[in-house]
């Protein structure tokens, strides 16, 4: 799951959750939503947290000594 996955899903789990006043008979769409933006949050989390193990700013710098030839 990607950066934009998630914050789609955090952004529908509030639309959910807070804006939409609709009853459903044996759902509860408040659940729904929350359900939504904890499964966004964690993808939000795990995409960074992955995101920047493979940033190419973290490398290591190696030094590399090479023997010169004597002629």
């Amino acid at each position: 799951m990607g950066i934009g996955v998630s914050l789609f899903l955090l952004a529908l789990g509030a639309i959910l959750t807070w804006a939409v006043e609709f009853d459903v008979a044996g759902l509860n769409i408040d659940t729904i939503g929350v359900i939504l933006m904890v499964i966004g949050a964690i993808g939000l989390l795990l995409s960074m947290l992955f995101w920047s193990s493979f940033a190419p700013f973290r490398r290591e710098e190696r030094t590399v000594v090479r023997d010169r030839e004597i002629v």
